[in-house]
């Protein structure tokens, strides 16, 4: 099956379905000498995995990862990585009922429609649980965009129509990891609680959206038209399971603006370097980064999971029949999709960012000379 791979020159090629035996990745591309360990990406999958609050799914997995390969005395070694990730609490006779009759909303039709098999327990690879391999791969990623003084985070900015007001990202590192709902607005993170609590008890589900930003992308990065900064960044947010829209900068509030309104005026910088005085256009224009801070938002629609009976189609014996999806589910996507697009955000920069040559592809090194991170409009790498 193809589409199972993200990347150019970091290539993320993944493996694994819900209730198999296990989770993996390859990441192929990492320069050498990058320091890592299994804690650093441990962090991350922490994040991201199931039972961490009343508000998602109670499946017992640690997500624990195991480095398989590319690693030697705690650093990159410049050959593929791979991990594992075992599945530990895979329960697929609550998927049963639902071997001849799809699910309302997932997946579970159309991959039986384009495959005429499919695997059943937990959805197989159509489940959300594959991107704890992209949590994965994106924690290597985030490690060498900080080698190269790039920063980036999100968080959960709305839930139904509680909606957090802006804040800044140093709020953003501050506090959103600091709530269940992993938004950075305390207050605005009670409401978003008591409001998923309503939609859990009643046996249905709510869905809500992610803001991110990147700090100290340099300008530059992207191509035109199909390979633009933009269009790769959409790819990634839209692959993110139960995403709906994706957007950048202005977003949607775009078709409100006028030219005169959302054109950013120019001045200097402190080097003498063009820089715009404001950034509606979230950090890139003509799909090339502008050296502004890159942010942007991902909707996920509401779990499609719920203990309410819905009515299903058994394409076995031609009748129509209600059923009740009996499992352990999120009533929420946002607060576990939070790592995910970060996940996503920093695969697709730091691919960007090799291959513009900022990141040394062969090996990372601290001697000065070798290579300079540093953008300047005459560097002809940039041309």
């Amino acid at each position: 099956m193809n589409g199972n791979r993200f990347g150019r020159l970091f290539q993320v090629t993944t493996f694994g379905e819900s209730h198999g035996e296990a989770m993996g990745c390859t990441v192929s591309g990492c320069p050498a000498g990058l320091e890592l360990s299994e804690e650093d990406i441990q962090a991350d999958l922490d994040r991201r995995k199931p039972g961490q609050s009343m508000i998602t799914t109670s499946r017992g997995e640690p997500d624990d990862v195991s480095i398989k390969s590319g690693i030697q005395d705690g650093y990159t070694t410049g050959t593929p990585i791979g991990m594992v990730i075992q599945n530990k609490d895979a329960r697929s006779e609550k998927y049963e009922p639902f071997i001849t009759a799809p699910r309302p909303s997932h997946g579970d039709f159309t991959y039986s429609a384009k495959f005429g098999t499919r695997n059943w327990g937990g959805g197989g690879r159509s489940s959300a649980r594959e991107t704890v391999n992209w949590v994965a791969a994106g924690a290597i990623a985030k490690q060498l965009l900080a080698h190269a003084g790039i920063e980036l985070k999100a968080h959960v900015n709305q839930i139904d129509d509680i909606a957090a007001p802006e804040v800044s990202f140093e709020q953003l590192n501050e506090h959103s990891e600091a709530n269940d709902v992993r938004c950075a607005h305390p207050e605005t993170a009670e409401r978003m609680q008591a409001r998923i609590e309503e939609y859990q008890q009643e046996g249905d589900s709510i869905g809500g959206s992610i803001y991110f930003e990147a700090r100290g992308a340099p300008p530059g990065l992207g191509a035109p038209r199909f390979d633009s900064l933009s269009a790769r960044l959409g790819q990634a947010m839209m692959s993110v399971p139960a995403t709906t829209a994706f957007e950048f900068g202005l977003g949607r509030e775009a078709r409100e603006y006028t030219g005169s309104e959302r054109n950013d005026d120019w001045e200097f910088d402190s080097e003498g370097n063009p820089t715009p005085v404001e950034n509606d256009h979230g950090g890139i224009q003509g799909g090339i980064s502008s050296g502004e801070p890159i942010y942007g938002e991902v909707t996920l629609h509401a779990p499609t999971s719920i203990p309410k009976s819905q009515q299903t189609a058994d394409w076995e014996t031609g009748e129509l029949k209600d059923e009740q999806v009996i499992g352990r589910h999120d009533p929420v996507l946002p607060p576990r999709g939070v790592p995910v697009v970060e996940a996503m955000l920093a695969l697709t920069l730091v691919d960007f960012m090799l291959l513009s040559g900022r990141i040394n592809p062969d090996r990372l090194d601290d001697r000065p000379g070798e290579y300079d991170t540093d953008y300047h409009p005459s560097n002809p790498r940039n041309e």
